[in-house]
């Protein structure tokens, strides 16, 4: 069984920002699929609705989508915002100018959806006011030490909370990836998927930086092998 116990450090493909063509923008759009099927974009609306519950609906939310690759993300929230009356300002942000072109076009027929490029992690990097910060499949791309530092920039700049969607490291995890994989032809997403997962976090990580942010938060498993974390204002 491969052991994960502790996170790796090993790079993924996608993490080089300069990547480019027909294998960047198939990869987006195979990942993008893959979280739909495995219930990945269930567990950040479910977020959303905890901390949109009972809010008013004649104002317009902002919410901020980090390292939002090609923005399936955002488009499944805009829907969701029409069907559930809400009025959305809808953000993504990501370091790579290529996906975000692809994004662009992709979104092309939601007026409250745009996109920033910019790499969330630079000095000069400076959030933006806004109502909720999301950031799925995105924490596990970067050291804990970054992590705490993103996450605590945010909340100075958030209203309302976090919601953070992203993979639980265990041995089941990473087998249950490798058979989806085997009806998958693209290298990159066999590759970046089983180092995600060793990238992907325990309970345990999540609850400690947590305390260290020293926030009130909640951290639910959800399938197909994810943590929902919320952090509340």
């Amino acid at each position: 069984m491969i052991n994960t116990k502790y996170r790796s450090n090993r790079s993924e493909i996608m993490d080089d920002f300069t990547l480019n063509g027909e294998m960047l923008l198939n990869t987006s759009d195979q990942i993008a699929n893959i979280n739909r099927i495995l219930g990945g974009n269930k567990t950040t609306i479910n977020g959303l609705k905890r901390i949109l519950n009972d809010l008013p609906k004649d104002k317009t939310y902002t919410i901020i989508d980090l390292g939002c690759g090609n923005g399936d993300l955002l488009r499944v929230i805009a829907e969701f915002g029409k069907k559930m009356a809400f009025k959305f300002n809808l953000i993504g942000i990501d370091a790579n100018v290529h996906i975000l072109s692809h994004a662009k076009e992709l979104s092309q027929y939601y007026r409250e959806i745009s996109y920033i490029h910019q790499d969330v992690l630079a000095s000069d990097y400076k959030p933006l006011h806004c109502d909720i910060v999301l950031a799925t499949l995105f924490l596990h791309h970067l050291s804990e030490e970054n992590c705490l530092q993103l996450l605590s920039k945010q909340l100075e700049k958030t209203k309302l909370g976090i919601v953070i969607n992203d993979l639980h490291r265990h041995p089941l995890a990473y087998y249950l990836f490798k058979f989806v994989c085997l009806g998958i032809n693209n290298p990159m997403v066999r590759n970046d998927g089983l180092i995600s997962i060793l990238r992907g976090f325990k309970k345990e990580d999540l609850q400690q930086m947590s305390n260290k942010l020293n926030v009130k938060s909640s951290i639910t498993w959800r399938w197909a092998f994810r943590y929902q974390w919320i952090i509340k204002k």
